[in-house]
């Protein structure tokens, strides 16, 4: 009977839209083209036409999805808020500045004796990681991750060994490629075993290519005998499995490949350098092509025919043909913009609750428009037969002077009162966006600073972006982690030479401060705390970089805070006695005392008058002895 279908799910915020949720709940197919594609699974056209319509909204392009509902879109008004409101939540979800922390770095060199081995470690794990992160620009990947992931609910993250760079390279996809493989029983907050990344490649004339669709696939599954590169029958590139060399006694079986052992049933296992015990896992890579025209029938992104795909060729020659990366991890890590719910998977928006909020204010600013038009430019009535006797159309302008005749008046419509009514409902829908969104109005910037009464009012207005703050960073804390441990396995993974010999470490990614701050205030609280002995030097510089004080790094302003207090110095000297425990301290070289020599006595002219005591007499002064005679 055509009813409409009531469907709650993570995109349920946009069934208000007929265009994104027709009588059956799905999106118009002229509308989003790419969610109704053959390929697409039936269970993600609903997230793939959402990530379109936030994607419109953030570019101002709201009215070209309306147009095909309602063709009278076209008037509407699109000033820019739903990107104001993204731009805000970013930057104060990444903070001022970000940092790449490894417990314990900070505190090598600090300790008498001796450094410790695990924060020797710590400190040069830290040290690898920003010397890549700058080497990859990391901090840009951030932003254009974050900002995918803000806008539409979810960014991703996909890492991979370059052998000609010798490091890892992070790259940052579109959450419209991304395809988990997520089966009826498995739980959608688990770390999936198989992922797709695919995505349309339109038509090339110029070059005879006809609309194609490519898939990256990572999927985790045992570990199979050794393949290499070669040729099928119809000279496609695939792999083919690489056979021993047969003996008098045994034909020739399938080889293993570098450092494989086989394990109990048949299996083979894998030791790799950062597992204490042998693994029977391992990723593999497919990258493949395949022509639209040949996706006939019931085929979706997870199922395609392999016999019609064309594979690709990596960078050393090898096809991408289930090749194995020789890593027990699926290489890509899927950043949610808030805490997914129980069991699901996908993240929510920053836009998603207030769209209809901009939809009343893309409304208001489109009266507002025409409002203003007529305020501007009055229409202007004129009764009464001119003095001339004859009538004409008139264009009013300025300076101009109208003679009527008798009895004759003019009327002007004003309009400025629905102007400034329309101007009020607009102050108290953006009033509204920000309340429901937890972006207040003094992190918007609407707030004029002369206003504010006094900090700890300033602070309570901020209460709200703490609490969406500190979810959002929740919910990205355990996937940086993730992230950093990967590029860490990575790099053991390729052998590269500076890595060689580290300890996996657990690294995340700092956020700076996002909120005002005193920074006279704090330094005085951290300064009290260091001389009374309740805050170590270490973590009063961590207040002091969070506060917004200017520190390039923490371990270097450490090492020059020390460099200079010589007092301190001199008392760990007293305490320990150990040269080298002060020249740590200091960061100088300095060489212990040598042992001072026994001390050598001159010896004396007489060698008597070492042994005879009486000998000293004859030094005496003969005044003296004559006086004693004389008495």
């Amino acid at each position: 009977m055509g009813l409409k279908q009531l469907i709650i799910d993570a995109w349920g915020w946009a069934n208000y839209k007929p265009v994104y949720s027709d009588a059956r709940g799905m999106p118009n197919r002229r509308a989003f083209p790419q969610a109704n594609a053959s390929w697409v699974p039936p269970g993600d056209q609903r997230r793939l036409a959402a990530y379109t319509l936030l994607a419109a909204y953030a570019n101002n392009q709201a009215a070209e999805i309306a147009q095909f509902t309602n063709p009278d879109a076209d008037e509407r008004r699109e000033f820019g808020d739903p990107s104001m409101y993204v731009e805000t939540a970013l930057a104060n979800l990444l903070g001022r500045e970000q940092s790449i922390t490894v417990p314990g770095a900070e505190q090598t060199g600090t300790s008498s004796g001796s450094e410790d081995a695990d924060q020797a470690m710590a400190e040069r794990v830290q040290k690898l990681l920003r010397t890549w992160a700058e080497a990859e620009q990391f901090e840009l990947r951030v932003l254009q991750t974050e900002r995918k992931a803000v806008t539409l609910g979810d960014g991703i993250y996909y890492l991979h060994w370059d052998p000609a760079k010798q490091r890892v390279r992070l790259k940052a996809y579109d959450p419209g490629f991304y395809y988990p493989v997520i089966g009826e029983d498995d739980d959608g907050s688990d770390y999936p075993d198989r992922v797709h990344l695919a995505w349309d490649l339109p038509e090339d004339p110029r070059k005879g290519l006809k609309p194609r669709l490519r898939r990256i696939t990572l999927e985790l599954d045992w570990i199979r005998p050794a393949t290499a590169s070669g040729v099928d029958r119809a000279g496609r590139p695939v792999r083919a499995p690489v056979m021993t060399d047969p003996t008098d006694t045994e034909p020739a079986q399938p080889a293993l490949g570098p450092g494989d052992i086989p394990g109990p049933d048949g299996l083979i296992a894998r030791q790799y350098p950062w597992n204490d015990a042998p693994s029977y896992t391992t990723c593999y890579l497919t990258d493949a092509t395949w022509n639209l025209d040949d996706l006939k029938g019931t085929h979706d992104v997870d199922n395609l025919p392999m016999d019609k795909a064309a594979y690709a060729t990596g960078p050393t020659g090898e096809v991408l043909d289930r090749l194995d990366l020789m890593v027990d991890f699926i290489p890509l890590v899927h950043v949610p913009n808030t805490v997914p719910e129980a069991q699901e998977h996908w993240g929510t928006s920053s836009l998603a609750k207030i769209l209809q909020i901009f939809d009343e204010l893309a409304s208001t600013d489109t009266d507002s428009a025409k409002a203003s038009a007529t305020t501007g430019s009055p229409i202007i009535s004129v009764s009464g037969r001119p003095s001339s006797g004859r009538r004409s159309e008139l264009s009013v302008t300025p300076g101009m002077v109208v003679e009527l005749g008798e009895g004759g008046r003019m009327d002007t419509l004003d309009t400025s009162a629905q102007l400034a009514e329309l101007r009020n409902r607009t102050a108290e829908l953006t009033e509204r966006a920000g309340t429901i969104a937890r972006l207040p109005a003094v992190a918007l910037g609407t707030v004029n600073p002369s206003e504010v009464p006094s900090g700890y009012a300033l602070e309570i207005s901020l209460g709200p972006l703490s609490s969406l703050i500190g979810a959002m960073r929740l919910a990205r804390a355990s996937k940086y982690n993730l992230l950093l441990k990967f590029v860490q396995r990575l790099h053991l993974a390729g052998q590269a030479a500076d890595w060689a010999g580290i300890t996996i470490q657990p690294a995340s990614l700092t956020f700076g401060s996002f909120t005002p701050t005193d920074k006279a205030a704090i330094l005085t609280q951290v300064v009290n705390a260091f001389e009374a002995g309740v805050m170590s030097l270490e973590t009063a510089i961590r207040t002091l970089t969070k506060a917004g004080w200017d520190m390039d790094d923490a371990e270097t302003e450490i090492a020059q805070i020390q460099a200079r207090r010589f007092e301190e110095a001199r008392y760990l000297a007293d305490a320990t006695g150990s040269t080298k425990a002060v020249g740590d301290y200091l960061g100088l070289d300095i060489e212990p005392d040598p042992t001072p020599p026994a001390p050598q006595l001159p010896p004396t002219a007489d060698p008597a008058a070492a042994t005879d005591p009486t000998a000293s007499n004859s030094n005496e002064n003969p005044a003296q002895g004559s006086r004693g005679n004389n008495s």
